[in-house]
């Protein structure tokens, strides 16, 4: 009954809240809903954290900071933070824990505390049929694409090409198909991902 489906009072605040899509309950937190845009048929575990922006206060944001395309699944406990844009393609599931954001924290001023400086915003994009293992972590400036398995407790920045596993911290590419339509590991000690 505290399930929030498209006909109930919380997903018309959301930019967008498609058919037969549904936000679990309980929820952890929805902030600027508005900037939020979630497919048809998508189901979004408990306890999750959406989130764009800075705060409930923040007085612009970007239209379409959140896109959550159709048919996802994300597990329970996920937090995706958007600064300016994250785009989650078709078909895409997540386990559970899984963090996604495009913005970090600034370190290069020795005098003013870490928390104070914000990083760049970098928009993040995860490919339509991708799968995202439990705990793993998608930094900003990540581009996943179609297709893709990222090994659970993985933390992946930079880009990862379609039809590819990647895996550890920092994340590396481990298959990937070839050609031909085969699939083959990466041999040696594969270089972690470039953005």
């Amino acid at each position: 009954m505290g399930d929030v489906s498209p006909d109930s009072s919380l997903a018309e605040t959301f930019g967008s809240f498609g058919p037969g899509a549904c936000l679990a309950f309980p929820l952890s937190d929805v902030v600027n809903a508005s900037a939020i845009h979630i497919g048809r048929d998508t189901l979004i575990g408990k306890y999750a954290t959406l989130s764009v922006g800075y705060g409930p206060t923040q007085a612009v944001l970007p239209e379409r900071g959140l896109r959550v395309g159709e048919r996802c699944v994300l597990g329970a406990r996920i937090t995706i933070t958007a600064h300016e844009s994250i785009e989650i393609g078709d078909d895409v599931w997540f386990g559970q824990d899984v963090f996604v954001s495009d913005a970090s924290h600034g370190y290069t001023d020795p005098e003013l505390p870490v928390g104070l400086q914000f990083g760049t915003h970098q928009p993040v994009s995860i490919g339509s049929g991708t799968w995202v293992g439990h705990g793993a972590m998608i930094l900003p400036g990540t581009t996943i694409g179609r297709n893709v398995v990222v090994a659970a407790g993985s933390v992946v920045r930079g880009d990862v090409p379609d039809h590819a596993v990647v895996g550890g911290v920092p994340a590396r590419l481990i298959r990937r198909l070839d050609a031909d339509g085969t699939w083959s590991r990466v041999a040696g000690d594969a270089p972690t991902l470039t953005s």
